[in-house]
């Protein structure tokens, strides 16, 4: 029993310093659990659905997963004192000073997702550099590129290739070191000392929303700023958060009068973030008719 009982004492205590490891060197990270999601809870589960924006983190509470990210070693060990089951953690993407992009190679298809990286890097005239790539317990591999400051990569999954998933803006890689029900996540031999490299431009252009076609009127979106807005909100959620934004989002623009204008656009944006279009269709249908029921006050 004693055993039983000290063996997450020290996987929490090396995730710790692993995690304040990965702090040095400017990536922000949280603690995760055994299953690979944030080993804290949300405080706002079971309240009702919000009126506004989902909480990131303004109320000063933890559990907020990636938005409580951090580079600060007080705030870590505060994070992992709030989690004593975590046996890993996880690197934020998109964030300063490096904007990681997570680019995962999948063994879980049927489909070799490494030969597809290679027939697009073919097809598009592009060479992933030398950089960081972490071993997963299923034997695929993550591999760590940076992306400029002023470009706000999306998620996804499967857009790219079958079998090749983005870590983008809003999302998170699990740490080298991190311990899950799996296995152990660990770096490749030889590219531990490696800085992430930069994304080529061509997988860089690959990874971004193609633009949408011009319709008629002042802009290519319905609503204007107003509806970017929105179809930006919807891409930069992670895993979790997918629905609630796209729900969220969907609201506003019927209560604002875009709905069906904003939809396919909305729909195209929750596709990105790793929906399906059924999914994605379903909750703007959910919003539209919450909204359009609405009593008048």
């Amino acid at each position: 029993m004693a055993t039983t009982d000290r063996y997450p004492r020290q996987a929490t205590t090396l995730a710790l310093a692993h995690a304040l490891s990965a702090a040095e060197r400017g990536l922000a990270v949280i603690p995760l659990s055994r299953t690979k999601l944030p080993a804290l809870r949300s405080p706002h589960r079971g309240a009702p659905e919000p009126t506004g924006p989902p909480c990131h983190g303004e109320c000063g509470r933890l559990g907020h997963g990636v938005y409580d990210a951090s580079t600060d070693p007080a705030r870590i060990r505060e994070l992992f004192a709030a989690a004593p089951w975590a046996t890993g953690y996880g690197i934020a993407c998109g964030l300063s000073p490096h904007h990681l992009i997570g680019v995962d190679l999948d063994t879980k298809s049927d489909t070799d997702s490494t030969a597809a990286l290679r027939e697009l890097a073919l097809r598009h005239l592009f060479t992933i550099p030398p950089t960081i790539v972490v071993l997963t317990p299923s034997g695929g591999r993550h591999l760590w590129l940076t992306g400029p400051p002023d470009v706000v990569v999306p998620n996804s999954a499967g857009r790219l290739a079958p079998g090749i998933d983005i870590r983008g803006a809003g999302g998170y890689l699990v740490g080298p070191g991190s311990r899950t029900a799996h296995g152990v996540y660990a770096t490749a031999p030889g590219t531990a000392h490696l800085a992430p490299a930069p994304c080529p431009r061509s997988l860089l252009r690959l990874l971004l929303p193609p633009p949408r076609p011009s319709r008629p009127g002042p802009g290519s979106t319905a609503g204007g700023a107003h509806g970017r807005g929105l179809v930006q909100f919807v891409l930069a959620a992670h895993e979790g958060q997918r629905n609630t934004r796209l729900f969220w989002a969907a609201c506003r623009a019927y209560e604002d009068g875009i709905g069906p204008e904003l939809t396919e656009d909305l729909v195209d944006a929750a596709v990105r973030t790793g929906l399906t279009a059924r999914e994605a269709r379903g909750t703007i249908t959910s919003a539209a008719r919450m909204t359009t029921h609405r009593p008048d006050p």
